[in-house]
Order: structure tokens, then sequence, then C-alpha cells
């Protein structure tokens, strides 16, 4: 094998920091394929309901320990990694780190993407705006008012952290995306480290003007967020700067994409049109837009979808996000033991035909597109005592293709071009029966890559542009498998029908009760609760009941 590996340069080294995970990769420019890699489970923490966080310093470690392992195996197999001309940087976005320009200390564990605590400040946000509206921002960052975006991260910090708000006030904060924590402190840190990001997870603050591309006035202004404290925003391909530590020291970083837009690159979806949907710890669906700026009156984010190099066109997206995918079989396992590993989801679903009537929608931090509903939350329909734990791990698999629909509607409405199939990738796509429920789901086919890791591949063509050692112009998505739809119409709409009412049993959960009762009084509503809110609380404590009932049954 070895003897086989020895002429695949020039090589391109690609870190992928996920949600879920740290992982390097490295990758032949030659024939885009994946020569060795490592990766590194990460640690979430949950302090309160809703929050979910992450420590800034593992997040790092976990970078520099992938680079020194990877850089082992590749002298196992036989490669020298002098053949390494470049590293790119793809990262999970909206994550927001603060950390002190004089110590390089996290000054806040990072919060992540999907935590929800900032529902309160959202409200408050809203309630500025003169439409008293979501999307009042939206004609200048592309984004709606949301839990989701780092804007309203940094503002809860500032507004709630004294040590946060204290080092703003003294000149010593520095806040950043992943990207750019990682990138001041692989090139420096507190020794010239470069404070940058680029325009893919600057356009997912609500900070950057997604016309200029530059931080706006009106909208730092409206968040309360002082320039001081941002990034410089660049391109996503070109010459950064140089790592200063690791066993790559010396090799130019020379691309920054957000994942999902690194997934875009990756899947060689650079035609305006052309479409890829990723499945993680979340699912996001991306759509080519071209030089043209879209903005979505179905629910959808107006987004960069790449920059590739200072001079290059700026090409836009459009965007679907979900917030629970993975994250939801990862819920299976370690929440409720019905599986072990994240594997068994697919053999468990299998022992069944059919979801026996359960519908599961996975909102443990709300409903993002194309709802954008904070206050909804998870819910199980649909069980009878006949439901097995089979039932419900094939119920979450389908959600996540009910989800996909939804987006995908949204995006048919809002581009006027119906997709004629579907580009997958992600690590759930490796599930054959998922595949098959989304084809069967969305009634057009389903194109998934034979090399399934097209998210650390874009980055890594971003970075091999850079240095000239990659022909973006060239690459194509390379060998695929396809998976056709097979269920009748009828089936597939009265399936749709029966999750979108589920849908609607998981709205206005959060931040609506009962009015307590006072003695000799009658126990009355408020008037913000409508009927279907009573019924779905009156439900839930059946819901839950059946459900342990069925958990018990099953296993």
């Amino acid at each position: 094998m070895a003897e086989k590996l020895k002429d695949v340069g020039p090589l391109v080294g690609a870190v992928d920091q996920g949600t879920s995970s740290t992982r390097f990769l490295v990758f032949s420019s030659k024939t885009s394929e994946l020569i060795a890699h490592h990766q590194i489970e990460l640690q979430q923490t949950f302090p309160n309901e809703g929050w979910v966080e992450e420590d800034p310093k593992e997040i790092l470690s976990t970078v520099k320990e992938c680079i020194n392992e990877t850089v082992k195996k590749l002298k196992g197999l036989g490669v020298d990694p002098a053949g390494i001309k470049a590293v790119g940087i793809t990262n999970q976005r909206e994550t927001t780190i603060v950390w002190d320009r004089t110590t390089g200390e996290p000054l806040h564990p990072a919060v992540l993407w999907l935590d929800a605590r900032t529902a309160t400040t959202v409200d408050q946000l809203v309630s500025k705006t003169p439409s008293q509206t979501k999307e009042h921002l939206q004609p200048l960052c592309g984004l709606p008012l949301s839990t989701y975006f780092s804007a309203v991260k940094v503002r809860w910090l500032l507004d709630n952290v004294p040590e946060v708000k204290k080092a703003v006030d003294d000149g010593r904060c520095m806040f950043g995306t992943v990207d750019s924590w990682l990138t001041w402190n692989l090139t420096g840190g507190l020794n010239g480290g470069l404070h940058i990001t680029d325009v893919t997870n600057a356009s997912r603050t609500m900070l950057m003007n997604i016309t200029t591309l530059q931080w706006d006035d009106e909208l730092c202004k409206f968040f309360d967020v002082p320039k001081t404290i941002l990034p410089e925003i660049r391109s996503s391909a070109e010459i950064y700067g140089s790592l200063v530590d690791t066993a790559l020291k010396g090799v130019p970083i020379g691309g920054i994409l957000g994942d999902q837009h690194a997934a875009l690159v990756g899947q060689s979806c650079f035609k305006k049109g052309m479409a890829k949907n990723t499945y993680g710890t979340g699912c996001f669906l991306i759509y080519n837009t071209g030089e043209e700026r879209v903005f979505s009156k179905h629910g959808l984010l107006t987004t960069l979808g790449y920059k590739l190099g200072k001079d290059a066109p700026t090409i836009y997206a459009l965007e679907g996000s979900v917030a629970v995918t993975g994250a939801a079989v990862r819920w299976l396992r370690d929440n409720l033991g019905i599986i072990k590993t994240a594997a068994e989801v697919e053999t468990l679903a299998k022992e069944v035909d059919n979801n026996g009537g359960v519908y599961f929608v996975p909102a443990f931090s709300g409903l993002y597109a194309p709802y954008w509903e904070a206050d909804a939350r998870g819910t199980i329909c649909g069980l009878t005592q006949f439901s097995t734990k089979a039932h419900i791990a094939r119920a979450v698999l389908e959600a996540v293709c009910y989800q996909t629909r939804e987006l995908l509607d949204a995006m048919d409405q809002d581009s006027g071009i119906p997709l004629e199939k579907l580009r997958v990738d992600g690590g759930m796509t490796q599930n054959n029966l998922l595949m098959q429920l989304q084809a069967d789901t969305l009634n057009i086919p389903v194109v998934r890559p034979s090399m399934p890791e097209t998210t650390a591949l874009g980055v890594a063509m971003a970075a091999g542009h850079a240095v000239g050692v990659w022909k973006i112009e060239d690459a194509s998505a390379g060998n695929t498998d396809t998976f056709t739809p097979v269920i009748e119409e009828d089936v597939r709409e009265s399936h749709y029908a029966k999750w979108k009412l589920a849908v609607q049993k998981s709205m206005n959960w959060e931040g609506h009760s009962y009015t307590p009762a006072t003695k000799g009084s009658t126990c009355s509503l408020p008037s913000i609760i409508n009927t279907q809110t009573v019924t779905a609380i009156v439900t839930s404590s059946a819901v839950l009941l059946a459900l342990a009932y069925c958990l018990k049954k099953s296993l």
C-alpha cells in the first residue's frame, strides 16, 4: 500500500472542526483521494435547559492533536508530510467564542450554534425593530433574528457575563467564530496571531452587510456590538499566514470556509441552480444562486456561498437550516439508551416496514427553517400499545427526511426552479435506509458521493487553489451512488401530511403556561394559549406515559 501512495502529491490538509468532533484530513490534489485522517470526539456540556457549550481550549487542543496524529499516519503509509502544501479550515458555524487579547484565555465557554438560551434576547431585539418582526434586518444581512446567529449570542454574553462586558470596556475582548479562534491561535496567538474570518463565516453573524461584505455600522449599532472586537473579513481562498507549531509548522493556511459552504464547494456545486444537503448534527440545504442575492419569502436564509480569492466573484446562496438531525440519533443513544452506537439506528429501524403511525419532531432547540419558531419543542405523536423502539427509530430517520422536504419545498418556491436531483453528504448519508427514505419523501433521485468527506474536501480545494496546486475548475463530484424513489404518490403525500400535523403539535410549548388558580377561584387559561396549544399540553402527559410503556415493552 505504501508503494501505491508514494506519488500522491501535492497534498492539502483540512481541519474539519465540527459540532461533535474534530478531524484533520489530507487529500491528494491530483485525484481528490483521501490519504489519511484522524478524528477526536468533542465533549459537549449542557449547563441549563437549552444551553449547549464546548471548551474552546479543548477545540484547539484536538485540532493540534489531529494534525500531529495524521502526520504520523502519513509517515506510516510511506508518504512524506512535506508534500502538504497548504492547510484549510472548515468549522461549525455561528458558534461564538470570546477571549482575552492580553492573556489568550477564553472569557466564557463556546456558545454553540444550536444553543437556545438567547430566546428572550431575540424577543427584546425584535421589539426594538420598527416593524416588530424577525425579518427586519434581512435586507442588510440576509438573516432573521433568531437564537441561531452569532450577534445574538454576543449580545447575551455582554448582558449576562460581567467578565465579557469588562473585557470589552477595557479593550481586551476578541470575538470570533471557531475559524477565527483557531486561526488566531495557530498563527501565533499572543505573538502576532491573525484575527480574521472569511466571508462565509462572517455572513452567519448578522453583523456583515451581505452586499458590501464588510461589518455594517447599522447592524453593529443595532446589536450594540463594538467593531473593535470583530475580526478582519477576508475571502475564502488566499494565503492568510502559516502554522507556528504542530508537525506542520510553516505550512500556509490557504482556505477558510464555514462547513456548509465547504460542502457546497466539495460537491462541485459551482453552477447557479445546483444544491447540496449535508446531514450532520443538523441538516443544511444550500442552493447556489450565482452572483445574485435572492431574498426568501418562505423562511430561508440569504447567505454567502463562497468567494474563492480576493478578486474572485462573490457567489451567493439560499440556505435552509435544520437544528436537529444526527443529534436526534445521538439522543436515542445517550438519553434513551435505545441504541448503543449511532450505526445501530439503521438496523433497528429496518425491523419494521413502516413507522406504525409514529411521527417524531426533534424540536429540541425550537424549529429553524422554514418556521423559525423558538417556542417549539420535541414531540412524538401517534404512539399506541403497538409502538416499539423500532418504530421510534424509524420515525427519527423519517423526521430527517421530512425536514429536508420542507426546506426543498421552500427553495422550489423561492427559486422557481424545482431540483431534479439532490446531492447529499455528511456522516448520516452512510445510512442507506435514510437515503432511500429521503428519495421516497422528495420524489427525486438522491445522489451520494462515494467519498463522503466533501466538507473537508471543499476547504482543501480552496486552500490548494490559493497556493496553485488545485485546479478547481477541473473538479468534479467523482463517483456517486444514486437512490431513486419507489413509493406511490398517495402514500408519500399522506405521510407528509401527518408529519405537518405533528409539527403543528410541537408549536407554542415554551413560554406559555397555565395561570395558577387561587383558592376558591376558577382556573382559566391566558388568552395567548389557543385550542391547539391546550390539545398539545393535554396530550403530552399521555404521550410520555405511552412512550415509557412502549420502551419498557420493547427493551
